[in-house]
């Protein structure tokens, strides 16, 4: 953007605000839709890839701050999702971004804010806001761009102090599939017969990524998607030789809640389990571990992880606002990745049964990709008991 542009820009009224639960306001330019929203506020340090992290069903009632100066930079196209939907209830810029320039751009971040009926603020700090997250940990807060319209805050200020945060949230059944259906698109749109795919898995969905099925696509699954809350009978009546568990957001100890008796009936069956994110959560909770809100969490695709296996370092992409506690493990599980930043615990695998688990994104789209051989891994596994 030209100087002379963004002088131009700071000398416009104001037409949004970034309200925390304390009282402090920040002020800014309003993005996307004319609305507000309330949520929790978190921070992403990746450089690339805003369309997927928006689109990322994880980040439900979550607000992004983007720590990147440039985002916009790219434009939004109809490839690069994870979902049909905005799932973040809003996101947080610094610099506004009139132009952006690629190839397969198909509309400005702007519009694209607008498409999804999603808010958006610009002009903003977000060097101060990540500092203050890291320090003082989750923050509730509220987004509003206002337009010409500012009104009044009260209202708003009033439902923000009454709602009551992530913690003890199921939102996991909010988001997943109401109906059942089977995945056919590969990597980079790539397309394969379904009548060559040997091995059927079932995966369950909490707010499963796109790039996630593409990657089983690729494998010689036949990949089935089912309803987070669907029975052991549901699940059963397709044959999978596998499960996958699937990310997603909220508070797994109110998710298990609802679906811990299937889990467990099919780990009591000894059916090859692969989760991952909140799956590799589930997945703990139902073998008997606790799970904790984290301080500020991980998000970014710059994330080490220490392989224990075979210690290796990892570079990987994360979506997490709690964790597994690393003491709650019984003797049956070994635990096999943690954080290079703050040691918590990243993965897991059964001694005796074929069960494992990773808190991070193997799947991740732009990237990195150097954890993509876990899908190789499972689907050895799968193959061995089949």
């Amino acid at each position: 953007m030209q100087l002379d542009n963004l002088q131009n820009l700071l000398l416009r009224p104001t037409s949004a605000a970034l309200i925390f639960d304390d009282g402090e306001i920040l002020w800014g330019y309003g993005l996307g839709a004319i609305k507000s929203a309330i949520a929790e506020l978190c921070f992403n340090t990746s450089q690339s890839g805003y369309q997927e992290t928006l689109t990322d069903p994880s980040y439900a009632k979550q607000i992004i701050t983007f720590t990147f100066p440039h985002i916009g930079i790219v434009g939004t196209n109809n490839i690069d999702l994870e979902s049909q939907n905005i799932y973040a209830e809003g996101c947080i810029i610094n610099q506004p971004i009139d132009t952006y320039s690629s190839w397969r751009a198909e509309k400005g971040l702007n519009n694209f804010l607008k498409h999804h009926n999603t808010p958006g603020i610009t002009g903003i700090d977000t060097r101060y806001l990540t500092r203050k997250l890291a320090s003082e940990g989750a923050k509730k807060v509220a987004l509003i761009n206002f337009g010409e319209n500012k009104g009044s805050f009260e209202n708003l200020q009033s439902k923000l102090k009454d709602w009551s945060g992530l913690e003890n949230l199921d939102l996991a059944t909010v988001v997943s599939t109401k109906k059942e259906y089977i995945w056919k698109e590969g990597l980079w749109k790539t397309s394969a017969d379904l009548k060559q795919k040997k091995l059927a898995i079932v995966c369950l969905d909490f707010g499963i990524k796109q790039n996630i099925l593409r990657n089983l696509n690729d494998l010689n699954f036949k990949t089935t998607i089912l309803s987070a809350t669907s029975s052991t009978k549901e699940i059963l009546a397709k044959s999978p030789k596998g499960v996958f568990l699937s990310n997603g957001p909220g508070d797994p100890d109110a998710t298990i809640k609802i679906i811990l008796p299937t889990i467990k009936e099919l780990i009591n069956l000894k059916i090859p389990i692969f989760g991952i994110c909140l799956g590799h959560q589930i997945l703990s909770l139902a073998l008997g571990a606790k799970t904790k809100k984290m301080h500020q969490g991980h998000r970014g695709a710059n994330q080490p992880v220490k392989n224990l296996i075979n210690n290796t370092v990892e570079i990987t992409s994360q979506n997490h606002g709690f964790e597994v506690d690393r003491s709650s493990l019984s003797d049956e599980i070994e635990e096999t990745h943690i954080s290079l930043f703050d040691g918590s615990n990243e993965g897991i695998r059964h001694k005796t049964l074929p069960l494992f688990s990773v808190q991070y994104h193997p799947e991740a789209s732009p990237g990195p990709h150097d954890s993509s051989y876990l899908f190789r891994e499972f689907y050895n596994l799968v193959e061995i008991h089949a």
